[in-house]
């Protein structure tokens, strides 16, 4: 008789193998990992403090852009650098008028991407650091960045040099989101959600 108490072994991540971009984009879903110069890494951890952030998000996002054809996904979706780079952004968007296709690992820069960033300094480092650079790279055309811990919200945008600028800081209040018309962001209720999820 099968035991329904016992847990079904999760597939082993192969970290540090080296695959190329279509062989890990071929991993089972259940399988972690994002691919750095040709070898699979460990990803970010995620709590529901980041999931959190990620859904209100996602929530905002669909208003404003679904209606008008575009799309929002969140982050299990694989995107295709390089031939031996791949990442998975924690929110990605496409305008109106672009579409990723629907499966398989995707080489179409998304418009926007979107890292939350936690707390500990190599995931910092990661999404400041390694990701601006190969988002950049990539082609993405407008980079975000939200630090629950820090309350802050980043906006940056891709220049014609193929480097970021900032286009937003902000820490509070409702702010008019660079690049996409109409689409205001109300801050304060965010951080106001997470207080408490905080509260004992």
């Amino acid at each position: 008789m099968h035991d329904r108490t016992q847990s079904v072994a999760q597939p082993e991540a192969p970290y540090g193998q080296r695959l190329s971009a279509e062989e890990w984009a071929e991993l089972p879903d259940d399988v972690p990992g994002e691919l750095v110069d040709g070898r699979l890494v460990e990803e970010e951890v995620t709590d529901y403090r980041h999931e959190l952030v990620v859904g209100w998000l996602i929530s905002a996002l669909r208003i404003w852009l679904v209606g008008r054809g575009g799309f929002v996904a969140s982050s299990n979706a694989k995107f295709r650098l390089g031939e031996h780079h791949g990442r998975k952004p924690d929110v990605t968007a496409y305008f109106p008028g672009r579409k990723p296709p629907a499966r398989g690992a995707v080489p179409l820069p998304p418009d926007i991407a979107v890292e939350i960033i936690s707390p500990r300094p190599r995931d910092v480092r990661r999404d400041r650091v390694d990701k601006l650079s190969e988002y950049a790279a990539f082609g993405v055309a407008w980079y975000w960045l939200i630090d629950p811990e820090a309350k802050s919200f980043e906006v940056l945008e891709l220049q014609p040099d193929g480097h970021y600028r900032h286009a937003l800081a902000a820490a509070e209040g409702t702010v008019q989101v660079p690049g996409c018309p109409g689409l205001v962001l109300d801050l304060e209720e965010l951080w106001r959600e997470l207080d408490s999820l905080d509260e004992l």
